[in-house]
């Protein structure tokens, strides 16, 4: 399951994109998937950017080859699992990362994510970062 800071990097002209991201991507994108908590993430972000029509047109051409998965009550409990248990440990992460994280865990999918230093803080949650391919 990608998280939305892989988006930036995957988007990058490529000049400046992380070397074997966008083919790694593309010779297994029929197994990827996003939670729509990164859809959302994504459209917000486009409705922000300077050309919204396009880069709205770019996160749909993006979504389009992936399974977008519901956030559902099994994704919710998770979510409201990994939140107290992080908060007993005052090692609380963002909103979203938290929802991304208990959506991941509940189907058993790795998060791939150029963040590791947040998701690595939850129990039970497989990461992998393809921009290092840190693992």
């Amino acid at each position: 399951m990608f998280n939305q800071h892989i988006w930036g990097d995957y988007n990058q002209h490529s000049q400046d994109r992380p070397q074997g991201l966008r083919p790694r991507f593309n010779s297994c994108a029929e197994e990827l998937c996003i939670s729509d908590v990164v859809l959302y993430e994504l459209l917000y972000g486009a409705e922000r950017s300077s050309d919204p029509v396009h880069t709205r047109r770019e996160v749909e051409h993006f979504a389009a080859r992936l399974a977008v998965l519901p956030f559902d009550s099994e994704a919710a409990a998770h979510t409201a699992d990994i939140r107290a248990a992080l908060e007993r440990n005052g090692r609380i992460i963002d909103p979203y990362d938290l929802m991304i994280a208990g959506h991941a865990r509940s189907r058993g999918l790795i998060v791939v994510t150029g963040n590791l230093r947040e998701f690595q803080r939850v129990e039970g949650l497989r990461t992998e970062d393809w921009l290092t391919d840190t693992v």
